[in-house]
């Protein structure tokens, strides 16, 4: 996809009476669009980086390419923009419907025990396609209409040839139980459960 340039009176427009979904110390970072699409904007952090080669924006898009090859459901890129702040680029794409694990834990009637098999399918499927992705979190995993499992939030991700080592699952593993422990739901997620499944 074709980066094109967005200038600031046409970002203006594009976001105006959008809501705010994620913001940093240098300010918005997603914005929920009126018509339902989101924009991700993206900054390069430091003047001498491996984004000057391949921004994380390009990463995102050719990401979500990738995953759509492999059959896992994810986000639809629309629009790929150069903005007219130094190092910024933003993405313009369609969410992936449905909700994300994290949401429907919160929900009354919800169980782990109905959704923890297809969990660990779908964290096996992608050490098996040899997709590492370091932000394997509740939050980034979204249950479509359709109940197929997805995938958010896909700028983290490496596609090896082979599949997953046993040492990258063990990390891969390790970063979802701290995500488990930071968001303090130790005592609900049945971790030991997962890790017996899917560490070699």
């Amino acid at each position: 996809m074709q980066c094109s340039r967005l200038p600031q009176v046409d970002f203006n427009q594009l976001t105006l009476g959008a809501q705010i979904l994620e913001a940093d110390s240098y300010g918005a970072k997603v914005y929920l669009l009126t018509d339902g699409n989101i924009l991700k904007l993206f900054r390069r952090k430091r003047l001498i980086s491996s984004a000057l080669l391949r921004p994380y924006s390009r990463r995102f898009i050719d990401n979500a390419v990738m995953l759509k090859k492999k059959g896992i459901p994810t986000l639809e890129v629309l629009e790929y923009y150069k903005l007219d702040a130094p190092g910024m680029t933003a993405v313009l794409y369609r969410p992936l419907p449905g909700k994300t694990l994290s949401q429907l834990s919160r929900e009354p009637g919800f169980s782990w025990q109905e959704r923890l098999a297809e969990l660990i399918g779908l964290v096996r499927q992608l050490h098996q396609a040899g997709i590492y992705f370091r932000s394997l979190h509740l939050g980034n995993i979204v249950v479509t209409p359709e109940q197929q499992l997805g995938l958010i939030d896909v700028a983290d991700m490496r596609f090896l040839r082979a599949p997953l080592s046993s040492r990258m699952i063990r990390r891969n593993v390790q970063h979802f139980a701290r995500y488990i422990a930071r968001e303090q739901l130790a005592d609900q997620f049945p971790l030991a459960e997962l890790e017996r499944a899917l560490l070699p």
